[in-house]
């Protein structure tokens, strides 16, 4: 059956990723920790799919409250699908983002993209840097040295980043071949690269409580006291942290 044959992969992969991307979890989860006790900002980007990373780890239940992810519409799959995957090789868009959402020195960006080659999140990461932004990838390795950069530069995130995940997926992303049939189904980078962040975001929980800081931490909204968790938290942050 295809469906057990992905769910088999599914689990190859994390036990794969789990095994080699410890450090990289922890260290990633020391710098998002020691940004937020630093009272600076770490920043969420993905285009396309990667934008749904982005999003698994912003206003929800047992998430870190202060990350602040950047949600451009015309990026995501909205208002046109296709339309982001041409905007993602356009580097002119890098500066405003960036200026849009004050990324400054001190502050921490995840950059999310499975190949890691498309113009606008290399420029992003290489702007990021010269702001004294510090960058981290979640990407596919594999996937991401396959192929050359769209980049003027030559350069991939993977090559920018200080702290690379590696989500451990194949060229194309898609896993399950057919018999008869060319094409490929069922994707594996966004299974295994929200499995990679919870851990992180669970670690920097820890690591927050080492350094004698309280975690700011969401209540599921469906939970007794939730709502009044959660609203102190608006409360402090809206105005400071978009869409909230």
């Amino acid at each position: 059956m295809k469906s057990q044959q992905y769910l088999n992969h599914v689990l190859e992969l994390l036990g794969q990723a789990a095994a080699s991307q410890l450090a990289n979890i922890n260290a990633f989860a020391r710098e998002i920790a020691g940004t937020l006790h630093a009272g600076r900002r770490v920043f969420l980007f993905g285009t396309g799919h990667s934008c749904l990373l982005a999003q698994e780890l912003f206003y929800r239940a047992g998430g870190l409250v202060k990350l602040q992810p950047i949600l451009e519409p015309e990026l995501m799959l909205h208002p046109s699908a296709s339309e982001s995957t041409q905007l993602e090789r356009d580097t002119s868009r890098a500066a405003p983002l960036l200026e849009k959402y004050g990324v400054a020195a001190g502050d921490l960006l995840l950059i999310i993209s499975n190949s890691g080659r498309n113009p606008l999140i290399v420029e992003l990461a290489l702007q990021a840097k010269t702001r004294g932004c510090n960058v981290v990838a979640l990407t596919s390795l594999q996937h991401s040295l396959s192929g050359s950069s769209r980049h003027a530069s030559g350069q991939r995130l993977c090559e920018i980043a200080h702290i690379v995940l590696d989500n451990h997926g194949t060229p194309g992303d898609a896993c399950v071949g057919y018999e008869g049939f060319a094409g490929m189904a069922a994707a594996t980078s966004t299974v295994i690269g929200a499995a990679l962040l919870q851990a992180t975001a669970a670690q920097s929980v820890q690591y927050l409580l080492d350094a004698g800081a309280t975690p700011e931490v969401f209540a599921s909204s469906n939970i007794d006291q939730g709502d009044a968790i959660n609203q102190a938290y608006l409360d402090k942050y809206r105005g400071e942290v978009l869409y909230l």
